[in-house]
C-alpha cells in the first residue's frame, strides 16, 4: 500500500530514511531546515576553496554507509586504502612510525606493527596484546559495559598512562569524540571489536577525494528527485501534532502524513516529540549532552607533505589530512586539523588556535618551517555528536516510538554505534524499516499513546 511518508531532517539518516521508503515506492516528502542537504557533513567555497565543515572518514566494516554510498552513485568519489595504513608522527621522533596490517587474521594483523611502535616504550607495546584479547569478550551491549568508562578498564587490564593517551586514543578519539576515560566502556568496544579485532580488513580508512557536497548532499537530492521523492530546502518544522489518523507538520507549508521519521538532533527532537511517546526522562536531550569538533585550517604557500593525512601524538594536534586536491587548490597545499573532542579548544579565538597549533604543526613536519601561511581559518561544530560517557545507552531511543506512525532516527538512537557517519545511516536504514513494515496509523509497537 502507498503511504505518504515525511522525513523531518536531511543528514545521512534522513537521507538514508526517504530513499529507502522512495525506493520502496511510497510518497515521501524530505524536509530541511538549511539550504543544502548533507547535515553535519557539508562543504562550502572560501576565496574559491571548496570547504569541508569536518574532516570524515570511514572505514570499511562501515557496511551501511558504503551501501549508501552506491545508492547515490558516489564510490567513484572515495578511496578506500588496499591495507591499513596510518602514519603517525611525534615532535620527540625524528622519523614517522606505521600503523599497518599484516597478512595475518585480526588480531595479530597489528602485532609486528605495535611491537615496532616507539612512541610506547617496550613494556607497554608487549602489554597491549593482552588487552586486546580481553577486550574482544567485553559484552558492548551489556549494562555493566555501560556504566563503566573505557579507561578504567584499559588501566584495570594493564594499560597505562602513555599507552592509553598514544595509542587507544589514537582511535578512540576520533571514532568516540571522547578520550578512554570519559568514554562507555561499552561504544568503545564496539569499535575496537568491529574495527579491529574481528576481521584484519575491517579498518582500512576512506576518505572522500572530492568535496562533502558533491559526496552526499547534491548526489542525496538528485538520487530522491529521480525516485519520486519532494525535498523541501529551508522547510524549518515548528511543531507536529496528530488529529483524525494523520500527523501534521508544522512549517511554513504544513504537511500531513500517515507515517514521520524525525532525524534530526536530540534537543530538536525533544521539542517535537508528543508527550510519551518515548520511554526517557523528560530532559533526556540535555542529560545526552553533545561533543564539539573543531578543525583549523591551513593554506600553504608549498607542498610540506606527501602523506593523504597523519596522527600526530604528544602534541596539541590529533589528525591532519592534505584537502588540497578535493579543495581545488592547484598551487601550495591545503591541511585540515581535526579535533576531536575539543572541549578546550571550542571557544579559543583564532588567534589563540593560530598560536598553538602553527607551531606544532611545523614540529612534526620540517618541510613546513620555511613555508608561508596563505590563510588560515578555523570552522566549529559545537554540537558534532552526543556525549559517548557511561550511562549514555540508555538515553539513545529505538526508532520505533510509542506514537502511532512516528519513528526517530539518527547516530545519537540506539543503533549500538557512536555518532559516526556509519551509526547515522544505520539509524536511517532501523526507521525506514520499521516505516516499511508498519501499516499506515499503526503504533510503533503494541502500545500507542493518545492523539
Amino acid at each position: 500500500m502507498r503511504q505518504r511518508v515525511a522525513v523531518v531532517g536531511g543528514g545521512l539518516a534522513g537521507i538514508t530514511a526517504a530513499l529507502r521508503c522512495a525506493d520502496a515506492g511510497h510518497e515521501v516528502t524530505l524536509l530541511e531546515s538549511r539550504g543544502l542537504l548533507g547535515g553535519l557533513t557539508h562543504s562550502f567555497t572560501r576565496d574559491g576553496l571548496h570547504v569541508d565543515n569536518g574532516q570524515h572518514v570511514f572505514l570499511r566494516c562501515c557496511t551501511a554507509y558504503l551501501d549508501l554510498l552506491r545508492r547515490l552513485g558516489v564510490m567513484d568519489r572515495v578511496h578506500l586504502q588496499p591495507r591499513l595504513e596510518i602514519p603517525v608522527r611525534s615532535p620527540r621522533l625524528r622519523r614517522q612510525v606505521w600503523l599497518r596490517r599484516n597478512p595475518l587474521p585480526a588480531p595479530l594483523h597489528l602485532a609486528d606493527s605495535v611491537l615496532r611502535y616507539t612512541p610506547l616504550g617496550l613494556g607497554d607495546r608487549m602489554r597491549f596484546a593482552g588487552a586486546a584479547l580481553a577486550l574482544k569478550s567485553v559484552d558492548p551491549a551489556a549494562p555493566s559495559s555501560d556504566r563503566r568508562t573505557f579507561g578504567e578498564w584499559l588501566s584495570a587490564h594493564g594499560q597505562s598512562r602513555d599507552a592509553i593517551t598514544k595509542l587507544w586514543d589514537l582511535v578512540g578519539i576520533a571514532t568516540l569524540n571522547a578520550p578512554a576515560e570519559q568514554a562507555s566502556l561499552g561504544l568503545a568496544a564496539t569499535v575496537f571489536q568491529v574495527g579491529l579485532l574481528t576481521d584484519a580488513d575491517a579498518a582500512d580508512i576512506g576518505w572522500a577525494t572530492v568535496p562533502l557536497r558533491r559526496l552526499h548532499g547534491e548526489p542525496a537530492l538528485a538520487r530522491l528527485t529521480e525516485a519520486g521523492a519532494t525535498v523541501r530546502l529551508n522547510a524549518k518544522v515548528t511543531g507536529l501534532s496528530r488529529a483524525d489518523g494523520s500527523w501534521r507538520i508544522g512549517t511554513d507549508e504544513p504537511v500531513e502524513a500517515g507515517q514521520v521519521v524525525l532525524a534530526v538532533p536530540p534537543p530538536v527532537a525533544a521539542k517535537l516529540l508528543p508527550e510519551g511517546a518515548v520511554r526517557l526522562p523528560p530532559d533526556f536531550a540535555d542529560e545526552l549532552g553533545s561533543s564539539p569538533i573543531v578543525n583549523a585550517h591551513v593554506v600553504l604557500d608549498r607542498p610540506v607533505t606527501d602523506e593523504p593525512f597523519f596522527a600526530v601524538v604528544d602534541s596539541p594536534l590529533q589528525w591532519v589530512f592534505d584537502r588540497t586536491a578535493s579543495a581545488g587548490l592547484d598551487r601550495g597545499q591545503y591541511l585540515a586539523i581535526s579535533l576531536s573532542a575539543a572541549e578546550e579548544e571550542i571557544n579559543l579565538p583564532v588567534r589563540a588556535l593560530r598560536e598553538r597549533l602553527l607551531p606544532a604543526l611545523r614540529e612534526v613536519l620540517p618541510a613546513a618551517r620555511g613555508a608561508e601561511v596563505l590563510d588560515f581559518f578555523v570552522t566549529r561544530e559545537r554540537h558534532a555528536t552526543f556525549r559517548p560517557a557511561p550511562g549514555s545507552a540508555g538515553l539513545r531511543p529505538q526508532a520505533r516510538t510509542r506514537a502511532p506512525g512516528l519513528f526517530l532516527a539518527g547516530a545519537w538512537t540506539a543503533t549500538g554505534w557512536p555518532a559516526t557517519m556509519e551509526g547515522a545511516v544505520r539509524s536511517g536504514e532501523a526507521a525506514a524499516q520499521a516505516v516499511l513494515g508498519t501499516p499506515a496509523g499503526a503504533p510503533g509497537r503494541s502500545e500507542g499513546i493518545p492523539a
